[in-house]
């Protein structure tokens, strides 16, 4: 008997912490009901270098879309630094959005090309994870600017070696704005986000 009153406390205890834990990723700072496949980073408006993103995810045979994956990304902003903001105890990167996609796999998002910061020789880039529907978050290598001066021969170099070219974004003007185009294939095997 005792032992199962244990057990007991052990199982509310951990439901009671459960919920906790899973608030503490970023990702679950909004209601996924109210995720749309598009959606705008704050302050968007008021940016010089106006970034449409879009692409499509598809599930790891890299041919089926993947419907309902939430796609978050957080960047800095102009300068290279990041807006760190606080809610409460929490502090968060302003400089972030959401979006769900939709039964083709395709998302967008409204941004700007992010400053790189010369200070800490940090290139232009945005840090994208992914979530799909009872999997474990995948924090996604960050996307970088194929204009970016600090993208270097060398770095190009490393990158290719490494088989990691396709993080850099190319983008185009189309009507007045940048438009970089990503598509993503969901990996085989999930790790957790540490």
């Amino acid at each position: 008997m005792k032992n199962l009153i244990v057990a007991f406390c052990l199982i509310c205890f951990y439901s009671a912490l459960q919920p906790t834990l899973a608030q503490d990723s970023p990702i679950y700072d909004r209601a996924e009901d109210q995720l749309k496949n598009t959606d705008t980073i704050p302050d968007y408006r008021s940016k010089a270098n106006k970034l449409k993103l879009t692409g499509v995810i598809y599930q790891s045979d890299g041919v089926t879309p993947a419907k309902d994956v939430i796609l978050f990304i957080e960047q800095p902003d102009e300068n290279g630094d990041f807006d760190l903001r606080r809610a409460g105890e929490e502090r968060y990167v302003f400089h972030r959005s959401w979006v769900k996609t939709d039964e083709d796999g395709r998302y967008t998002f409204y941004t700007f090309v992010p400053g790189n910061d010369r200070r800490y020789n940090q290139m232009q880039q945005i840090f994208p994870i992914i979530k799909e529907t009872s999997k474990p978050e995948v924090q996604l290598e960050s996307l970088l600017f194929d204009e970016d001066p600090m993208l270097t021969k060398r770095c190009r170099k490393q990158l290719a070696r490494n088989g990691n070219t396709a993080r850099i974004l190319t983008t185009k003007k189309e009507d007045g704005l940048l438009v970089a185009v990503k598509d993503i294939v969901l990996p085989e095997d999930t790790e957790p986000l540490k």
